[in-house]
């Protein structure tokens, strides 16, 4: 489970051996969601409010990151961590 940032005490991470479409985990205290990158539709998982509006501020920026990390686990090779939100 790489981590490629953390903020507000959300962790944000992909795994390698993953499926399509392309997407990340955030997890806040006992809770975890999976987001799609492109569209920030939740896939599945539960999370608070203001953690989900912290998360999807964050990945709106990091687009293009997280784009590239995906392609990088789909490939197997290791992840760049992306800034985290301030």
């Amino acid at each position: 489970m790489p981590i490629i940032s953390r903020f507000f005490g959300i962790v944000i991470f992909m795994f390698w051996r993953e499926h399509n479409p392309p997407h990340f985990h955030a997890k806040y205290a006992d809770e975890e969601i999976v987001i799609e990158i492109e569209s920030g539709k939740i896939i599945g998982g539960i999370i608070s409010k203001r953690a989900l509006a912290l998360v999807q501020e964050w990945r709106e920026i990091n687009k293009v990151e997280l784009q590239r990390d995906w392609k990088l686990a789909e490939q197997k090779k290791a992840l760049f961590p992306i800034k985290p939100l301030e």
